[in-house]
């Protein structure tokens, strides 16, 4: 990888670790459905043309029922539960729990594509699974959370898992920016209703406005066209590396911006996710082997 695709890499886990920051800003004075709105619509804005440019424009069209589904799974739902979730919790924690996204969807490949998993990958998943009732259960005990705002993003990361065994099922044949505009286009239709009665009923502040915009344009749009460039640039396995900067990233926009802290068994909890994501997608094996041919 070189140095250029290296720092852009750390600018999209920047970028994605800030996102849970700007929740917490937007949320409260835009409504967690409106918010989700302002999302889609803004990626949608600066992510089709993209589309028409490419010429994968048709997809619109002969796709359209599963770009519909697509955008439901991965960002309705998940948006929706993740506003929610950072509504009670720490942008920190919820961070940590983002990173089960990967586990859940080897998961749900093993279950639902009958993609091979193997013992390490198994164990990988049981070691993450268990760092989540780690994390359960400092806050159910000692913190002042109850659990449901963390089943919602467990839920979240779980319907994420389940649009990318979706994805590569019915959409592998796809131009990516056609999946992510199409995808975000008909996001902003189908919530468009709930966005409307979920309206607020007062202009939000300044800094609920801004926070929401780069969620838009920035942590959505420009994420995406991002992660594009690096999968075509240095291939999808290292691009997808991005989902373990997120936490990181997460963890100190947190302190720095919030001063959140968090505690030493939720840090353990956090490790062991780390840990048992990077071993159910082969990363440790997959470093294993290039130590080996080296």
């Amino acid at each position: 990888m070189k140095a250029i695709d290296f720092f852009e890499l750390l600018f999209l886990g920047a970028i994605w670790g800030a996102s849970f920051i700007l929740i917490k800003y937007a949320a409260p004075e835009f409504g967690i459905f409106t918010l989700v709105e302002i999302r889609a619509l803004g990626a949608s804005l600066l992510l089709l043309p993209l589309v028409f440019l490419k010429r994968s424009h048709a997809v619109l069209f002969t796709h359209w029922h599963h770009l519909l589904i697509v955008g439901l799974l991965n960002t309705v739902i998940p948006f929706c539960l993740f506003n929610y979730g950072l509504l009670h919790i720490q942008a920190g924690l919820a961070a940590i729990l983002n990173a089960t996204a990967p586990m859940f969807g080897v998961l749900i490949a093993y279950l639902y594509l009958k993609e091979s998993i193997g013992k390490l990958g198994l164990f990988g998943v049981l070691l993450g699974f268990f760092g989540v009732v780690l994390i359960s259960y400092e806050q159910n005990t000692e913190g002042d959370t109850s659990l449901i705002p963390i089943l919602a993003i467990l839920l979240a990361t779980f319907c994420y898992g389940i649009a990318a065994a979706y994805l590569r099922s019915k959409l592998s044949n796809v131009n990516a920016f056609a999946l992510a505009g199409g995808s975000q286009l008909f996001s902003a239709l189908a919530l468009l209703p709930l966005a409307l009665i979920d309206m607020p009923t007062s202009l939000p502040s300044p800094q609920a406005i801004t926070s929401a915009l780069i969620l838009a344009f920035v942590c959505t749009g420009l994420a995406y066209v991002l992660y594009f460039d690096l999968i075509a640039k240095v291939g999808a396995p290292r691009a997808m590396t991005v989902g373990y900067l997120v936490p990181l990233f997460g963890i100190v926009w947190g302190y720095i911006i919030m001063n959140e802290t968090l505690s030493e068994l939720t840090l353990l909890g956090g490790g062991l996710i780390l840990l048992g994501v990077m071993l159910a997608t082969n990363v440790v094996e997959r470093f294993i082997r290039y130590k080996k041919r080296v």
